[in-house]
């Protein structure tokens, strides 16, 4: 059984939700949207959680220090990306090896079961990396998922890159993956930043492998849910009414 670990990207500001937390730290049901993600890596058996904090760290940092149980953080100084926040946890990742899955820490829906099952599919298959998605009635706004023939991945393509054909795909990249860490340390340090936004995006680890001949897989979510997140206020009420509805 390989040893597993997680990082959790929680450095969003969340400028759009008018409160001055940091994103992942404002609540479903009285908890941070963080614990709920914290908790769900917990229950599916991984004890190894790196968390990668950024804007108002201390707020971040002073919440995983009051927990009961060892959760450690770094900080991304600067947001450049999820891939330049990911390499923030290098020295984390050396240390554990294995495989890590990397989750938003304000997607508090992604689930224990999710996790798991997508370790499995990532395990079986002998993948370097498989991406967790999920079938939506409306992807807009979420890169989808293009697949080969074979079902393994062939690229996520972000909805302002996306053509007619693409933007009919109803499978989304929900934000979290699985790697092995050994290949995903292979070409961190070779994504770049070549984009309008000048920042280093984790998908591109996921190019970089296919075009080492790596294998990257797609496992699918049984819930559209783990792929919601808050931007607003008024998406936040949302996500606690469905928190409610789900009984949680």
């Amino acid at each position: 059984m390989n040893n597993k670990c997680a990082v959790i990207l929680a450095g969003g500001e969340g400028k759009r939700m008018k409160s001055d937390i940091p994103k992942p730290m404002n609540e479903v049901l009285g908890k941070p949207m963080l614990r709920w993600v914290i908790d769900a890596v917990k229950a599916a058996g991984i004890d190894d959680i790196c968390v990668v904090t950024g804007f108002k760290t201390e707020v971040t940092e002073a919440y995983l220090d009051s927990l009961p149980f060892a959760v450690s953080h770094v900080l991304q100084s600067e947001r450049l990306g999820t891939g330049h926040a990911v390499m923030m946890a290098k020295d984390f990742l050396n240390e554990k090896g294995g495989d890590v899955v990397i989750l938003c820490g304000d997607a508090p829906f992604m689930d224990t079961e999710t996790i798991a099952d997508a370790y499995n599919d990532h395990n079986e298959s002998g993948a370097s990396a498989t991406v967790i998605s999920a079938m939506l009635d409306d992807p807009t706004g979420y890169g989808r998922i293009v697949r080969n023939a074979d079902g393994t991945l062939k690229n996520i393509v972000e909805q302002k890159e996306a053509d007619e054909a693409t933007l009919k795909i109803q499978e989304v990249n929900s934000g979290g993956y699985w790697f092995d860490t050994a290949d995903l340390l292979s070409v961190l340090d070779n994504i770049k930043a070549n984009n309008f936004a000048k920042e280093y995006y984790l998908p591109d680890a996921l190019y970089l492998l296919l075009q080492n001949g790596k294998k990257v897989g797609a496992f699918t979510a049984q819930s559209p849910d783990t792929v919601l997140g808050a931007n607003d206020p008024a998406q936040l009420a949302e996500l606690n009414e469905i928190a409610r509805a789900k009984g949680y």
